[in-house]
């Protein structure tokens, strides 16, 4: 039987702990942009049926509930630990809400 690992996932919110939006407002893609290369095996952005950019589906930018976040994928953290500690790093570091980890 295989046993399929279902991973979790980690939202970084564009909000401090005292409630302030986040800047600059474009953060989100900033920091997704910077994880755009951490794939999944076989899901390479330089094929040549997808040459477009695109972000890693490890690291998300959305607007949850009218905020800008990012969603981290636990994957992340066993594709590459020091993508993960970067992201982690990221949120702690300006001391933004972290939900779900």
């Amino acid at each position: 039987m295989i046993k399929i690992k279902k991973h979790r996932e980690t939202i970084i919110q564009g909000l401090t702990h005292n409630g302030r939006t986040f800047r600059p407002s474009d953060w989100a893609e900033r920091l997704a942009g910077a994880m755009s290369c951490f794939r999944p095996e076989g899901n390479s952005a330089t094929s040549s049926t997808h040459r477009s950019i695109s972000y890693s589906p490890y690291c998300i930018p959305m607007v949850i509930e009218g905020v800008k976040c990012v969603v981290v994928h636990e994957g992340l953290k066993d594709l590459e630990p020091m993508a993960w500690d970067f992201v982690m790093n990221f949120a702690r570091d300006n001391d933004l809400q972290v939900k779900g980890n």
